[in-house]
């Protein structure tokens, strides 16, 4: 895909996001328009946790569109660019006359400057990291606040003139200008990110923002989050039948206590046992699913295909588009056999929607039937001739945001406690080709990690723990025998939502437990070796 067409997709993303959603006719919202900061999501959350429904949308959105919808605020992100950059994005003017309140976080903050008149160029001295701020505890902005605490700086320019009407409400020793507001026309920016956890009275700064400046109603919560959803789906499917594709995780299982409370029998949940499961957990799933909870899985056992489909291949890439078209391929088949179904529930999550590249619209209903989802989340990618009207209730929600709805919902504790898991499952766990051999070493390790992360009582402090399966092979002892086998990798990470994380500081007991039956309990594995990355400039996952 060009970039010019990237461009046109993402645009008619950003409309679709907020046109479709019901959420923000039926709450107070905050419109977050995203210039590219890899916080944008992480601002949308922190308002949510006011009970303030927040939407992710592009800077690009028309200003009749905003002025349709009438947020009560809207948030201007942080991005890469510097605003005097050649083609760096830029804001509509018209947006800052809608007599609605604008917060300009970081390039926001820059960038509205630059459009009102004002000054900003190249920092003689760049700041990163923990800087303190001096505030004006009387700025509508800082209200109730102390007058000096730490924030969390990431720039490389500084706002050097102010447009008119504009004044100064905080300042550390290296940015004379890290706040300002214009009280009269609602317009206010920050250089800091008052959005991450380094900022202290961060969520406090947001609250001034969300619930005073722009008296934003705290309506939105998850009790009425699963209300709505429930009615949205009876309306939307009537008496026609969902499939939903189960996996076993947190999304998908709620996913599937919520539709079971919707529609009842016309659920049916399919689970395709593709190879890449970890030990013993597909016999689980069944046994939970049908036997205590009583809703109906159509089991499929297709891991001789899936494994066969990727023979060979080492792109990880290729890897995921090719179990995600085999993984449709599947639903379609076995759907025709058992069904007829109208309609596919997935347990999509909005960081997948926020990072898809377009949507794929039927001009005559203007139903969503097939999205393309970026490769590396959920099933890696929609066919474009998908059969199926999709059915996402949670395409708007974060991760921690579902968990809250399993709890509402009485999902038991051992599923909503359960560690993410890719889509692909362990096939992107092994870097290079998969093979039996090699999937079998890796659910071997898999268990042993898991196991003596429980013993610990470690499993529920961290995000994530897993191990990867590097397929070069080393030299070792063991016996005074001659080994070359092959090196896992334990990756252990702390994060709140999987945007951003840090690696995880394990007791030296625990690893070298977890080293030691490795090593000696998996044929196959001569040396275990730890991932101390974070997120970024890692991502969590190797593949």
């Amino acid at each position: 895909m060009t970039t010019k067409e990237e461009t046109a997709a993402q645009d008619s993303l950003s409309k679709i996001k907020i046109s479709d959603n019901e959420n923000l006719k039926l709450h107070d919202a905050i419109l977050v328009l995203d210039f590219g900061s890899q916080y944008s999501e992480l601002i949308a959350r922190r308002v949510r946790e006011l009970n303030v429904y927040s939407e992710v949308v592009s800077f690009r959105v028309e200003p009749e569109e905003l002025k349709r919808l009438a947020p009560k605020g809207i948030i201007l992100s942080g991005g890469p660019n510097s605003v005097y950059d050649t083609g760096a994005p830029a804001l509509n003017p018209k947006i800052l006359q809608l007599d609605i309140p604008v917060l300009g976080v970081c390039y926001g903050m820059q960038l509205m400057v630059k459009q009102l008149g004002g000054k900003v160029v190249r920092a003689d001295k760049q700041e990163y990291g923990k800087a303190i701020l001096e505030v004006d505890p009387k700025d509508k902005l800082f209200l109730d606040l102390e007058s000096k605490f730490v924030s969390w700086m990431s720039h490389g320019d500084n706002v050097t003139e102010l447009p008119l009407g504009f004044s100064i409400s905080a300042k550390t020793s290296n940015t004379h200008c890290a706040a300002i507001s214009n009280r009269e026309k609602g317009l206010y920016g920050v250089q800091f990110h008052p959005e991450v956890v380094h900022t202290m009275n961060g969520i406090e700064i947001l609250r001034n923002f969300v619930l005073n400046i722009c008296s934003a109603k705290p309506s939105w919560t998850i009790d009425k989050f699963i209300e709505d959803s429930i009615n949205e789906v009876r309306k939307k499917v009537g008496d026609k039948r969902i499939l939903l594709a189960l996996s076993g995780g947190v999304d998908s299982s709620t996913l599937a206590f919520l539709l079971h409370q919707a529609i009842g029998e016309n659920l049916t949940c399919m689970f395709i046992d593709q190879g890449f499961m970890r030990k013993s957990e597909p016999e689980r799933l069944l046994t939970t699913f049908q036997n205590e909870f009583h809703i109906n899985v159509h089991y499929v056992n297709a891991k001789k295909r899936f494994v066969d489909a990727i023979k060979g291949i080492i792109d990880p890439e290729e890897k995921r588009k090719i179990i995600g078209r085999e993984f449709i391929r599947v639903f379609e088949e076995e759907s025709k056999r058992i069904g007829p179904f109208d309609y596919l529930a997935q347990g999509t999550l909005y960081p997948d929607v926020i990072e898809s590249a377009d949507s794929n619209i039927d001009p005559k209903t203007g139903e969503r039937v097939a999205v393309k989802i970026k490769s590396h989340h959920n099933v890696g990618g929609l066919p474009k001739d998908l059969q199926f009207k999709l059915v996402e209730p949670f395409r708007k929600l974060f991760k921690d945001e579902v968990r809250k709805v399993a709890r509402e919902l009485n999902v038991p504790k051992r599923i909503i406690e359960r560690h993410p898991f890719p889509g692909p499952g362990l096939a992107i766990r092994i870097i290079g080709e998969v093979t039996e051999e090699r999937l079998k070493i890796l659910r071997e390790a898999d268990s042993i990690i898991r196991d003596e992360i429980n013993k610990s009582g470690l499993y529920n402090k961290i995000w994530q723990v897993f191990g990867v399966l590097l397929t070069i092979q080393s030299v070792g002892v063991m016996g005074d025998k001659r080994t070359y086998s092959h090196p896992i990798v334990l990756r252990a990470i702390t994060s709140e939502d999987g945007m951003t994380a840090d690696w995880a500081k394990l007791p030296f007991d625990v690893l070298e437990k977890i080293s030691n039956r490795l090593v000696n309990e998996v044929e196959g594995i001569n040396r275990v070796v730890y991932d101390i990355t974070s997120k970024p400039p890692s991502t969590i996952e190797w593949e």
